[in-house]
């Protein structure tokens, strides 16, 4: 099966603008996310798709590959959908690799890329089960709830399922990495907004409730992004940065 991943980045983020040139120990996040993906053996490459060419010449500069895309994307996900529609040769399935995840573990990239020995495997992403009953109840964290096909039946900032005792075995969180056959990629970018989307802004809703099936991979590694400076400073007291 071939695989590639695809990371993201763009230099206009509203929270944390040139994010991915923040230095982290001595490299910037852009170079710590592509170095963690290339340690993922399935992967046969590894692209950086971005709206600005300060980022390209930095991914040049540390020998990576990159592509320039348009400014106009709303989303990674249509990023990746140009990036792999300029591609001569197609891959069976590409991974969309969060550029502010710079020490994501490389082992969750293979659990993703195992759903598709499944042949009707159309979108994989990752979950954890909910340990800290904060997070529950927090709209930032995202939950998860799926069947017993392992097939996604709904993601929430609600904390589902609801559980009057607390915490229980089916609490999840979403881990906010997808893999996609390569064929199904063009097609979700080319669908409306919907409702539920707008409601919960949660862009994979928008899949489900077009009818696509979302494959979902268990891991034991939580997330650790930057979404703020605030964020980058506690990531670097965590790793002795």
């Amino acid at each position: 099966m071939s695989v590639i991943g695809i990371i993201p980045a763009r230099m206009a983020s509203t929270r944390f603008p040139g994010k991915p040139l923040v230095d982290i120990g001595g490299k910037t996040m852009i170079q710590r996310v592509y170095e963690q993906a290339k340690k993922c053996e399935a992967l046969d490459a590894v692209y950086v798709a971005t709206d600005h060419p300060a980022i390209a010449d930095e991914v040049k500069k540390f020998g990576g590959l990159v592509q320039l895309t348009a400014s106009s994307h709303e989303n990674g996900t249509s990023r990746c959908a140009e990036l792999l529609a300029n591609l001569e040769k197609k891959p069976e399935v590409v991974i969309n690799i969060q550029g502010d995840e710079p020490f994501f573990n490389p082992t969750d990239l293979d659990a993703l890329i195992a759903c598709f020995k499944d042949s009707s495997t159309q979108i994989a992403t990752l979950v954890k089960h909910i340990e800290v009953a904060e997070e529950l109840e927090n709209p930032t964290v995202v939950k998860a709830v799926f069947d017993k096909n392992d097939r996604a039946l709904y993601f929430s900032r609600a904390p589902i399922p609801f559980n009057r005792d607390g915490i229980s075995a089916m609490s999840y969180k979403h881990i906010g990495i997808y893999a996609y056959r390569f064929d199904v990629l063009p097609e979700l970018v080319k669908l409306p907004a919907t409702e539920l989307e707008t409601i919960e802004k949660l862009e994979q809703l928008r899949w489900l409730e077009n009818g696509y099936t979302i494959k979902i991979a268990a891991t034991k590694h939580d997330s650790n992004s930057v979404d703020t400076p605030e964020d980058l400073e506690k990531l670097k007291r965590k790793f002795n940065l």
